[in-house]
């Protein structure tokens, strides 16, 4: 039994469907978000960022002060799975941590990001 050459396979461009809102089953231009409502994603709020060396991490105790790059005051970063969405600012509601958004990343810059 022989195998086939490879350097000889007939060799063709794949062919798809259009993917946008006027695609096929998506009905009217509008997208079924339905699908997608249960799945679960981290949101992490981000108040700033610090590097350092293993060994200054190592020596961390109780106390310590972690310099961070953000000045005081400065929006926080809304993270959804790594990629930032949003800013805000920490507001307290009934003695619990929220926050107010006062920035939302445009859905194109998202998708920018996200690549």
């Amino acid at each position: 039994m022989s195998t086939p050459d490879p350097k000889n396979a007939a060799v063709a461009r794949a062919q798809f469907g259009e993917l946008g809102p006027n695609a096929a089953g998506a009905g009217r231009g509008e997208m079924n978000l339905n699908l997608i409502l249960d799945v679960a994603v981290t949101l992490a709020l981000e108040v700033g960022r610090a590097r350092m060396p293993v060994r200054d991490l190592l020596q961390l105790a109780p106390g310590a002060v972690v310099e961070l790059d953000r000045l005081a005051g400065e929006p926080l970063d809304v993270l959804v799975n790594g990629v930032r969405i949003a800013r805000g600012e920490v507001v307290v509601v009934n003695e619990k941590f929220g926050i107010r958004l006062t920035d939302v990343v445009s859905a194109t810059e998202r998708m920018e990001h996200a690549k």
